[in-house]
């Protein structure tokens, strides 16, 4: 079985926040600006590298050395109705 915090899609959204669907089916909003200040994050104030943002099966990455951990994007996500 999943945890409960496993990232089956996301979708970026304006002023860098993401749209993410859990595999349980709850939806959050996770604002990333916050994290865009920190080294490994900064190359994601580029909107089109931002914007290439995927599912690896279990978060979301950005590419080999850009992820964040899906407990984080659970527990300090907002949720929505979509």
């Amino acid at each position: 079985m999943a945890a409960v915090w496993t990232v089956i899609n996301v979708k970026p959204l304006k002023e860098y926040k993401l749209l993410l669907t859990f595999e349980h089916g709850t939806k959050k909003i996770f604002d990333m600006k916050p994290y865009l200040e920190y080294p490994m994050y900064k190359p994601l104030a580029d909107v089109s590298v931002f914007n290439a943002v995927c599912t690896n099966g279990q978060t979301v990455v950005w590419s080999d050395d850009i992820d964040i951990a899906p407990e984080t994007l659970f527990e300090k996500g907002v949720s929505c109705n979509d």
